[in-house]
Order: structure tokens, then C-alpha cells, then sequence
């Protein structure tokens, strides 16, 4: 199994404004940070402000952020978006399925299941999984000049003690 271009560049935009959050971030730093076509990604970003992962805002000042908190966005709802319209296999596809043994193949089933359980495990997957505490992706991402304090998760409140 192979993700497409599409999804992989939502999930990165998806990431670099889940770090950046609480910031407008434009196209162009993210294509820039994230190796991708300003073009191919300016197609990714409007699939997901349609979806409502993101919303945009023109003019100055203008860019785009999150439209829902991290641990909201599921990233099997994502991967949906991008992938679903795409069939597995030939023979998962009405229009363009020549194979003759499609009607008693047992095979696809097997595949069928494979992969409603890839989604199923997505799906478990949040977008906050993703960015909290994970440093690295915080250095790389972050367009603040200082990325550590979202490396760590917020410590827990401590009891007092009395």
C-alpha cells in the first residue's frame, strides 16, 4: 500500500500548522519547509478547507490555521478525503476493472478487510498523536525562533501538600 502525494502533503501541512498553532502560516513556508510544490500544495490546502481540517484567510496578513484542535482531527478522516476516492486495486474499481476473475477472486475480500482495518487503526490516530512532545518534528516545523516549549507536554499540576 502507498499513500499519495495529496495525502502525504495534507498530513504535512496538517503537522506544520498543528505546531504552528495558534499561528497564521502561509503556503509558501510550508512548501518551503516541507520540500513541495506551492501549486500541488495550494490544491491540498483547498481539499482541506473544504473538509474543514483548516481555514484560510485572504488578504494581508493571510495564510491559513487549523479549524479544529489537534486531538479532533482524525487522521483516518484525513487519509478518507485524499484516498478513498482512489481504488486499491483494479478490480476495486466500477469504471476501469477488466479483470475476469473479480466475480469469484477471493482475494479481494482479503484486501477489502485489509484495508477498512488500515482505516480502522487511522481513525485511533489524532492529529495532537502526532505533533505532541515529538522535538524533532517541533524543530523542523516550528516558526518560532525557540521550538522548545512544544516539545514537552505540560506538566501535570502538582498535588500541595498541607
Amino acid at each position: 500500500m502507498r499513500l499519495t502525494t495529496r495525502t502525504n502533503l495534507a498530513a504535512r501541512v496538517l503537522m506544520f500548522c498543528g505546531i504552528n498553532q495558534g499561528r497564521t502560516v502561509r503556503a509558501v513556508e510550508i512548501a518551503q519547509t516541507c520540500n513541495a510544490s506551492e501549486n500541488h500544495l495550494a490544491q491540498v490546502i483547498n481539499q482541506l478547507q473544504q473538509y474543514g481540517f483548516v481555514r484560510t484567510l485572504r488578504g494581508r496578513g493571510g495564510g491559513l490555521q487549523l479549524a479544529r484542535a489537534p486531538e479532533t482531527i482524525s487522521m483516518g478522516a484525513v487519509f478518507r478525503v485524499f484516498e478513498s476516492s482512489l481504488p486499491f486495486a483494479e478490480c476495486f474499481s466500477e469504471q476501469d476493472n477488466t479483470c475476469p476473475l473479480t466475480e469469484v477472486c477471493r482475494l479481494r475480500s482479503f484486501i477489502a478487510r485489509a484495508v477498512e482495518a488500515f482505516y480502522h487503526e487511522m481513525d485511533l490516530v489524532t492529529l495532537e498523536d502526532l505533533i505532541r512532545g515529538n522535538c524533532g518534528l517541533a524543530a523542523l516545523l516550528s516558526l518560532a525562533e525557540d521550538s522548545r516549549p512544544l516539545c514537552h507536554p505540560p506538566a501535570e499540576p502538582q498535588a500541595l501538600s498541607g
